[in-house]
């Protein structure tokens, strides 16, 4: 039985891997008190116990539980979802995807960060598109964003969900105008791009669910291809994985057109499509931030370094 520890287990991340393991007989969570889960030396108790502990916290108090972990501790294996690794090269990378190399990182690490949810989206696209040589890492990226409001923690789903919600919070809203998203350094990192992508994520007046956005002039790329042949490459990149599933070209017709950024709520994985023509193509990442953007990605990690099927406790719809 794998003794597991959530630090941070109230926050909207922990509470949807803790759903994660509901009806899981190979798996023991561990719980401290509520009374003593900011109390340092219980905590440490716990995170060194625990065979896998999960930080679901801010950044700072991520960066304090590894310091909390004893250092002749070889065994327990820390999988961490804030921002704070995830651009550290002694962390692995959780997107198995990507590669063998990232992959076996996973398996064999004891450190673990899982990706940002519009990261994922984001890397999911350009990594392989870079590594195929469609693009140049120099390419000048450009990336939009459509989140439910899940994503912006707790604060922000009081905000949503409250008696007092204004006006303002009816409408779609962009932020980080400052070019500023903590998501960019790691987007710019994993993917191997000479500079960071410009990017403009909207928040929206529904709980969760995401489309990441990936827009690219045919002349611009390395080597000219059309939307098939993108969609093609995508295919064979990702052949064989579980979790991503790169759409037929022109599926979009089955719903009238349209792509719906809440249309794959409750899953934890990812569908990739590719529109657009022979001068301008569209590729879009379209997943849960909640599932392959945060929690769900979390236990495919956890599964990997337990050896167990990846898909272990998790919805990959049908």
């Amino acid at each position: 039985m794998t003794k597991v520890y959530i630090d941070g287990s109230a926050g909207t991340t922990g509470l949807r891997i803790n759903e994660r393991f509901e009806g899981r007989d190979d798996i023991t969570v561990i719980r401290i008190p509520d009374e003593l889960r900011k109390d340092n030396n219980e905590r440490a108790k716990y995170l060194n116990e625990a065979d896998i502990s999960f930080l679901c916290l801010p950044d700072d108090a991520a960066r304090e539980a590894v310091s909390l972990m004893d250092p002749n501790n070889k065994r327990t294996v820390l999988i961490d979802t804030s921002t704070a690794h995830r651009t550290d090269p002694n962390w692995a990378y959780g997107i198995p995807e990507l590669s063998d190399e990232f992959r076996d990182k996973i398996r064999e690490s004891k450190r673990i960060a899982v990706p940002g949810c519009y990261a994922s989206g984001f890397i999911m696209m350009v990594y392989p598109l870079i590594k195929e040589g469609v693009i140049s890492n120099d390419y000048p990226v450009t990336v939009s964003a459509l989140s439910g409001y899940s994503g912006a923690g707790k604060k922000a789903i009081a905000l949503y969900e409250g008696e007092g919600k204004t006006d303002d919070l009816f409408a779609p809203r962009q932020y980080a105008l400052a070019q500023q998203h903590k998501h960019l350094k790691e987007m710019q990192f994993i993917s191997g791009l000479k500079r960071a992508p410009i990017f403009t994520p909207v928040v929206d007046d529904y709980y969760c669910g995401m489309l990441v956005t990936l827009p690219l002039y045919t002349h611009l790329l390395k080597s000219r291809v059309s939307p098939e042949g993108l969609r093609d490459i995508l295919f064979e990149y990702y052949k064989g994985e579980s979790f991503v599933k790169v759409m037929p070209y022109g599926s979009e017709a089955d719903m009238s057109g349209f792509l719906s950024a809440n249309d794959m709520r409750g899953r934890d994985d990812i569908k990739l499509y590719v529109t657009g023509n022979e001068e301008r193509i569209i590729v879009n990442a379209s997943f849960d931030n909640l599932g392959k953007g945060a929690s769900g990605a979390a236990v495919q990690c956890m599964n990997i370094v337990l050896g167990l099927p990846e898909t272990t406790g998790l919805n990959l719809g049908v």
